[in-house]
């Protein structure tokens, strides 16, 4: 009853959050210098004056700001996230056609950071002192400072011309045929090697120094102790009772590192010409496509909002403590 009444409480707050930054990034977007109707004239050849009051009206921008917020509101309501003025298009159908290809490079990208992260943690907290636990520091120090489009230059310098392993453009190899859906999902995945790993690598090297500072930590505490003087294995020891502890604030720093990979993203599309929303949402800021860009923003937050969520339960599932006290 307590994890229901919890969960429902966070529902309650994901919906005003949704609702508040619906009319935050309206609100941005409209306060931003450059008039859209311009951009969309200058599509078409340029303008006079007469043109861009016609234009102004025909897309509502010569409406108060109000009633144009109250508009774009009750129209997402519908499920209506308005017309792309570069695209002629639905909104919600280019956003839906590119959402899975980044939902599947952000993810991969994070995942893979957070369990090779960790793992790189615990191993070098249990010699601190040794070669791996020295390695670990350098590999973080020059991974966290690295951007993620100068990792994904290097990455394709290396994989592309001194090693061809992997494609560097793209999600799928336009000219493979056959193999069905498993063929297919190779594909994805040989493509989605390089974007992930660029995009991952700097998470890598934060959550491989988190772990292990956490690590540390609790291998210090009377209850480790406890569990050694009991003959339990040291495997069992670290994987068992430690970990469990220890991953806790790992959890906690990537739900709020969803964001910041969502951002990433945008970095590594345009290197690796990944077909995903950054790419989108940077062609739209270009173009000041406004419906669009709200599109993209209003996507990225839900997801980031539901991986919060799907955080708080992870944290539920590993220490008993919250999910007693709720």
């Amino acid at each position: 009853m307590r994890l229901a009444n919890a969960i429902l409480q966070r529902l309650c707050n994901a919906i005003l959050l949704i609702a508040a930054v619906i009319v935050f990034n309206f609100a941005l977007i409209h306060l931003a210098p450059g008039d859209p109707a311009q951009v969309i004239a200058g599509e078409m050849g340029g303008a006079n004056a007469k043109i861009l009051a016609e234009i102004r009206h025909a897309y509502g921008l010569d409406k108060p700001f109000l009633e144009q917020l109250w508009i774009y509101v009750s129209h997402v309501l519908r499920g209506d996230l308005g017309q792309s003025y570069y695209f002629n298009a639905p909104v919600a159908q280019l956003v839906a056609q590119r959402a899975l290809a980044t939902v599947l490079l952000v993810f991969s990208g994070l995942i893979a950071a957070i369990i090779f992260g960790t793992l790189l943690g615990v191993f070098s907290a249990r010699r601190p002192r040794g070669a791996l636990s020295h390695g670990v520091t350098i590999l973080s120090l020059v991974g966290y400072s690295a951007p993620v489009f100068w990792t994904g230059i290097l990455l394709i310098l290396l994989f592309a011309a001194a090693v061809p392993i992997f494609p560097v453009e793209g999600m799928m190899d336009p000219a493979r045929t056959g193999g069905g859906w498993i063929g297919r999902a190779i594909d994805i995945a040989h493509h989605l090697v390089l974007p992930a790993t660029s995009l991952g690598i700097v998470y890598l090297a934060q959550y491989s120094r988190l772990a292990r500072a956490s690590m540390l930590d609790v291998l210090g505490a009377d209850y480790i102790r406890a569990a050694r003087a009991k003959g339990l294995s040291e495997n069992v020891v670290v994987y068992k009772h430690a970990l469990r502890n220890a991953i806790l604030p790992v959890v906690t720093v990537a739900g709020l590192d969803l964001g910041r990979v969502f951002a990433g993203a945008v970095l590594v599309e345009t290197v690796f010409d990944w077909p995903g929303m950054g790419r989108l949402a940077y062609g739209s800021i270009l173009r000041r496509d406004s419906p669009t860009l709200l599109g993209i923003l209003l996507f990225s937050a839900v997801i980031v909002i539901i991986g919060n969520l799907l955080t708080d339960l992870a944290y539920r599932l590993i220490d008993p403590r919250i999910r007693t006290s709720a």
